[in-house]
């Protein structure tokens, strides 16, 4: 078993959809920050057990739920492109 932020995952495959179509800088660095500051600004989902997984993935399934996923990476992607720190 292991501690898992089941939000990470759900951050990561929603930028994965998001990032290609933005016009900014694609690298490691610009990425992460988008991650962290999108992150930072959603509730953190812990999780243990698989069976927690399940039920915690089927909540997501809740359209308000990725609504609020896409609108904290859409803020977290214009902050970054205006500011990046490279």
């Amino acid at each position: 078993m292991e501690l898992k932020n089941l939000m990470e995952e759900v951050v990561m495959a929603a930028l994965t959809e998001v990032w290609e179509k933005e016009s900014m800088c694609k690298c490691e660095k610009c990425r992460l920050d988008v991650l962290a500051t999108a992150l930072n600004k959603l509730p953190p989902r812990y999780l243990v057990t698989n069976r927690g997984k399940v039920f915690s993935k089927a909540d997501f399934l809740e359209l308000q739920k990725n609504i609020d996923v896409i609108a904290a990476l859409a803020a977290a992607v214009r902050l970054i492109k205006s500011n990046p720190r490279h």
